[in-house]
């Protein structure tokens, strides 16, 4: 446990607020500029029964003519209780635009589900994913997860418990993870996003990526902003030292004013020059996954 319960009590009104549909985020999705030469490739891709259980796919104009390119799965945040894919696109053609075939997920969303199920709707999707993406132009033995908020959480939880991708048959599918802003021990539940999320969990334990920590777990990245009063910066700087006490591979990067929306905010090419995160992001994934 840290010193302060790590979420601070605006997480649940915030990260909401963050996909309303007058966000700053879904206004960059309606009218902020994108990168070019890249475009939705496929829309509502079906990974489960669900009407949430879809995901989008973005590539760049050469994906699949000369060579494969690695695969990201892109988890949006919301505070496990909102969010719709349909907001991200410009975030997910920011990626692809930088060589990777890019999938962006919805998942079910409290109260409708509860902690363990949008984890395992991200499992089923990253699997999913991976099954498809050849047919794209996309190398799913270079696969990677990632997400910002509640969604770092997921990509976080996904690949470092085992359990979730080997109920899926997927075992092995993902090789690198990346964070931004990530909540990864959040002991006590003491804000109603957590409580709504996860306090009817027998363990809570087994709900914080940090309980999962492990030397053999695919090379991870994390990025967190130091202004950031929702999640702040300890829970990144934590997770690095397990990690890195344990022998794994993960490295994290620290940005000076950042708050919590600006971890994603600034792949967009209106805020790009505030802080170098999308170019940090990426360059992990392509020695992660081998981009050439």
């Amino acid at each position: 446990m840290t010193r302060r319960g790590l979420i601070a009590p605006a997480l649940g009104a915030l990260m909401a607020s963050m996909t309303a549909a007058c966000s700053p985020l879904a206004l960059l999705n309606a009218v902020g500029p994108r990168d070019p030469g890249v475009r939705r490739v496929a829309r509502d891709l079906p990974y489960g029964d669900h009407p949430r259980q879809r995901f989008d796919l973005y590539a760049p104009a050469k994906a699949g003519r000369d060579r494969r390119l690695p695969v990201l799965v892109f988890f949006y945040g919301g505070g496990w209780d909102s969010g719709s894919k349909d907001v991200y696109g410009w975030a997910a053609q920011a990626l692809a635009a930088r060589g990777f075939v890019v999938a962006v997920p919805d998942y079910r969303l409290v109260p409708e589900v509860v902690f363990p199920t949008f984890l395992e709707d991200a499992a089923a999707a990253t699997a999913r994913v991976a099954e498809v993406a050849g047919e794209y132009g996309g190398d799913a033995a270079r696969l990677g997860v990632l997400g910002h908020s509640a969604g770092a959480h997921l990509a976080m939880m996904i690949t470092l418990d085992r359990r979730y991708m080997a109920a899926v048959g997927a075992p092995d599918a993902i090789k690198a993870a990346a964070g931004l802003a990530g909540p990864y021990e959040f002991l006590p539940f003491d804000v109603a996003a957590s409580v709504n999320a996860f306090g009817q969990a027998p363990d809570p334990l087994q709900t914080q990526p940090l309980s999962f920590a492990r030397a053999d777990a695919p090379p991870l990245w994390l990025g967190h902003g130091t202004a950031d009063v929702v999640v702040h910066a300890e829970d990144t700087v934590l997770l690095e030292a397990r990690m890195k006490a344990l022998g794994g591979d993960c490295e994290a990067r620290l940005y000076g004013g950042l708050r919590h929306e600006d971890l994603i905010a600034t792949f967009s090419p209106l805020f790009r020059r505030k802080a170098t995160v999308l170019a940090d992001v990426t360059g992990f994934f392509a020695r992660a996954l081998g981009l050439a």
